[in-house]
């Protein structure tokens, strides 16, 4: 049965006081347990730049023209769909060494592991050659090893900012998160931003970061993403948001935080590659983010070793001609969250400011037949359910992948989804798990360049876990980008995403989507209110009663989170 918004009840009414005297003294509590952090730099300089102007007589600004005027079409920017972790990878790398001007690279994360290595090889011999690389990261994830790519910012021609940094030390991640605790709102306000931007006339954004997993490399978990190449007047659009974030005053140079005897003084001592914590082979030589990205001797600045890695397959290493992708010429529009978002006093200032999740809820609202949409970490809230009931009683079908218990890397989310799971279900909505396991031959977005296959076919791993961020609508509009459909991404974080109208690369997106949805995930269902999950077909699993896959302790953990975290920090 259907339910209306006038009917609809919110899962989760029966325990809200305690959940809201949580949510009030939850950040009263972690400052009355930690001492006041380290404070941030003052009268900081950033020297303003913006994208390349005119790229018109860039090869790659050439190859556009070229393509736009062989397609005879008015539509000013052109799309092509990556959906293979092999794709990803060389199209970043084949734009970087095809790039002459500029290189633009927004990110939440690059993770320091031998796949990077590879890039930031290629990104070291592009501003050797001459080109201007500027790259943004959100400073969350720059500590422990992860800090050694930071050694960027010293590299002649690169320059490095880092967004919203968090004033303390980086020698340890979960120290360095501890030590922020006393500044709750600066710590869960994060740049989630994916851009890369080639001479200003090719990007890549969507949902991937920078790291093995993203490309299909890792021996334990890998991601399976969707991203989107666009060229033209997008692509321009995409760099004029690069430059509102890498101008804005909370983007601070490397410099200003920390030197390069800083960055050798927390560099990770070479050891041997044992099991790790979960007893899985460690998914990388550890060793490799030292000689990898190493300081030279000698010499004040830190470079990344010229000696080309071993480690990275061949098949990353073939170049991708990007001419011969398939390109889709078709109207469009960036959207995307303002900086001001995720400044200090984002609520009082910006209360006004309609987010890229607001946006995407406004075009959903609109559907007609169908909405298809794919999310890892999916915690709807309260307003987000009242427009999925109303497009249910429109008798709009919507269906939702998203993450299984077993398959989430952050199991935390997965908490806030699954108090929403049955009236979700109650609303009509179809629901979609992804399984952590996955069968070789399963047909879907991953790392096989031609099939698509879910597993990793490079890394030889089977366990995968959804990372894209998709949203298909009415089968014309397709909306690509950053954004998870949680209070995350809608309150808190920065997003960018992509709307492309245009029927062809929108279906070419439900092609890649349905077959994993439909071989590589449960399909979940409220059999006399109980959950039910349907294995996927062919699969030879059976049904459950219980989340599949998932370790007793996962679903301890989902017990005793579920009634008490606040969804807003999931």
């Amino acid at each position: 049965m259907l339910i209306s918004p006038a009917t609809y009840t919110s899962p989760v009414a029966s325990a809200p006081s305690l959940r809201n005297k949580l949510r009030r003294f939850w950040p009263m509590l972690m400052v009355l347990c930690l001492g006041a952090c380290a404070s941030l730099p003052e009268n900081v300089s950033r020297p303003i730049s913006t994208a390349l102007v005119d790229n018109s007589h860039t090869r790659i600004g050439k190859a556009v023209a070229e393509r736009a005027a062989k397609a005879g079409t008015h539509n000013d920017s052109g799309f092509a769909l990556v959906g293979s972790a092999e794709l990803a990878f060389s199209s970043r790398m084949t734009l970087i060494e095809a790039a002459e001007k500029t290189l633009d690279l927004q990110y939440y994360a690059i993770n320091a592991d031998a796949t990077t290595a590879r890039m930031l090889e290629a990104l070291q011999e592009a501003a050797q050659r001459g080109v201007r690389v500027r790259i943004l990261l959100d400073d969350f994830n720059t500590a422990g090893t992860n800090a050694q790519v930071l050694k960027l910012a010293f590299v002649p021609n690169i320059e490095m900012r880092l967004f919203n940094p968090l004033p303390s030390g980086r020698a340890s991640g979960l120290v360095r998160i501890i030590s922020s605790l006393s500044n709750v709102a600066r710590l869960q306000r994060r740049m989630h931003n994916k851009i890369f931007v080639a001479d200003n006339a090719v990007a890549i954004t969507g949902g991937r970061n920078i790291g093995e997993n993203y490309f299909g490399q890792s021996k334990g978990t890998n991601f399976v993403d969707i991203d989107v190449l666009a060229a033209g007047r997008i692509a321009r659009d995409l760099s004029q948001s690069f430059d509102q974030y890498w101008n804005n005053p909370l983007a601070y140079p490397v410099q200003s935080l920390m030197t390069a005897a800083d960055l050798k003084a927390i560099e990770p001592k070479a050891q041997p590659n044992n099991n790790d914590i979960n007893g899985e082979a460690s998914s990388r030589n550890v060793e490799n983010p030292v000689t990898l990205i190493k300081t030279v001797q000698d010499t004040p600045n830190p470079l990344i070793s010229t000696e080309k890695s071993d480690v990275i397959p061949p098949t990353l290493s073939d170049k991708t001609n990007l001419s011969l992708l398939t390109w889709t010429w078709a109207p469009s529009v960036l959207m995307v969250d303002k900086p001001s978002k995720i400044a200090a006093d984002a609520d009082s200032v910006e209360a006004s400011q309609d987010t890229t999740v607001d946006g995407l809820l406004q075009l959903m609202s609109q559907a007609k037949t169908d909405i298809l949409i794919v999310s890892p970490y999916f915690v709807p809230g309260e307003r987000m359910m009242q427009t999925f009931a109303s497009i249910k009683a429109r008798g709009v079908r919507v269906r939702v992948l998203t993450n299984s218990l077993a398959s989430n890397d952050a199991p935390a989310a997965h908490v806030g989804y699954a108090r929403y799971r049955k009236a979700l279900l109650a609303l009509g909505i179809e629901l979609y798990e992804m399984r952590a396991e996955q069968p070789v031959s399963i047909k879907s977005f991953g790392s096989s360049r031609n099939g698509f296959t879910g597993s990793s076919s490079i890394g030889g791993s089977s366990r995968t876990s959804l990372h894209a961020k998709v949203v298909v609508i009415d089968d014309r509009l397709l909306v690509v980008g950053s954004m998870n459909l949680d209070l995350r991404s809608q309150l808190q974080n920065s997003e960018v995403a992509l709307l492309i109208r245009n029927r062809a690369i929108a279906n070419q997106a439900t092609s890649l989507i349905e077959p994993a949805m439909m071989s590589g995930a449960y399909r979940v269902e409220n059999v006399d209110q109980e959950l039910v999950w349907r294995a996927p077909q062919g699969s030879g699993q059976q049904d459950s009663t219980t989340e599949p896959d998932a370790s007793a302790g996962l679903k301890l953990l989902l017990k005793l989170l579920g009634p008490l975290a606040p969804e807003e920090m999931l």
